[in-house]
């Protein structure tokens, strides 16, 4: 999903690097040293998933995980995944130094609405919640970024009305291999450790009333002359 150098107009460029300007400023405030560990674990698994490519067409496919990103980083998942983007372009000429702006908007901007389709679960009160946002949040992932491609191209000039379309329609397998795969990895960190996920709520701990009963108990005991 990656847009190569020499596609895109000047303006467009320019949009990009501004909207990469604001949204990595927004993200990165009040960053802990503790979270760094955990983007650069997460960073590694997007730069490996966007290498792989599998031609179709005039365009290609590759899993994304931009979903992923934005279900365990929350709004962290922007600069992962812009430091992704730069690492792919500068070690393998992936994309191309004028496109990094409008690339991490892109596939940043993904992440960012996946988190936020991730959070509305705790609104819901449905078995295995987790896995149903984390396929919704897959799936937004990647329809969001396939909507500010094809945007990218059409603004660009009408000639590229025929290959935003196919671009967007290419990629409706990989949104659904996406959503299960982000799925199945929701649901299976919501069991072994959900504290990795974003907006990770402690359940607050209540005594049973056993035990409540008891310390009542205890201290009528305590105060009986």
């Amino acid at each position: 999903m990656h847009i190569s150098d020499g596609i895109l107009s000047a303006p467009v460029l320019a949009a990009g690097f501004a909207g990469t300007a604001i949204l990595a400023a927004a993200t990165l405030r009040k960053m802990d040293m503790d979270e760094i560990p955990k983007i650069s674990v997460i960073t590694s698994v997007f730069f490996i998933a966007s290498l792989i490519h599998i031609p179709v067409g005039p365009s290609s496919v590759h899993l994304i995980l931009n979903g992923l990103v934005g279900i365990v980083l929350g709004w962290r998942a922007f600069p992962a995944i812009m430091l992704g983007i730069i690492l792919q372009t500068l070690l393998f000429g992936h994309g191309g130094l004028t496109v990094i702006g409008v690339n991490s908007v892109m596939l940043g901007g993904g992440g960012l609405l996946a988190y936020m389709v991730w959070q509305l679960r705790h609104r819901f009160t449905l078995p295995k919640k987790e896995v149903v946002f984390g396929a919704l949040a897959g799936a937004t992932g990647i329809i969001s970024s396939g909507i500010i491609l094809a945007l990218a191209l059409i603004t660009t000039g009408d000639e590229f009305m025929a290959t935003a379309a196919f671009a967007l329609v290419a990629h409706v397998p990989v949104m659904i291999v996406e959503a299960i795969v982000v799925g199945a990895c929701a649901g299976y960190l919501a069991k072994v450790k959900p504290e990795v996920l974003a907006g990770y709520i402690r359940p607050t701990p209540r005594a049973s009333k056993s035990t409540a009963k008891a310390a009542v108990d205890g201290k009528q005991d305590d105060t009986t002359p």
